[in-house]
């Protein structure tokens, strides 16, 4: 595996390691008016629960580097599956993180396909005959 794609895949662990231990302690309430008002669980555990899940993917992405496609691909499914919630961020008008305009708030949306992409990258997804 190529240096780069080694320190994208640690790289990106460790900030979803990181984004997880805030989800659960000093940014909680930060991410709960992230939530969607349309998601029928309670914010705090989606949050809770999007926090060990961020956590678990990022830490495995570090310290499992024989499944490095399997998390890769778990952690852009996982992207996916919280970009509504960004949208919604976008379409109520939900301040946080300092995105507190509709401009920032668009511009983050166009973020999440490069997460994705960064999590399949560092997964070996784009290396032909990499399928450790």
């Amino acid at each position: 595996m190529s240096f780069l794609r080694t320190a994208a895949r640690i790289t990106l662990g460790l900030a979803m390691v990181g984004a997880g231990v805030a989800h659960l302690t000093t940014q909680r309430q930060e991410f709960q008016a992230q939530v969607p008002d349309w998601f029928p669980l309670d914010e705090d555990l989606t949050v809770l629960g999007s926090g060990v899940v961020e956590i678990a993917l990022g830490a495995s992405f570090v310290v499992l580097p024989r499944r490095k496609r399997l998390v890769g691909a778990l952690l852009a499914a996982f992207f996916v599956v919280i970009f509504p919630g960004n949208v919604a961020q976008y379409v109520e008008g939900t301040d946080a993180f300092g995105l507190d305009t509709d401009r920032k708030r668009l511009l983050r949306l166009f973020f999440q396909p490069v997460l994705v992409l960064w999590a399949l990258y560092g997964g070996g997804w784009f290396r032909r005959g990499d399928r450790r």
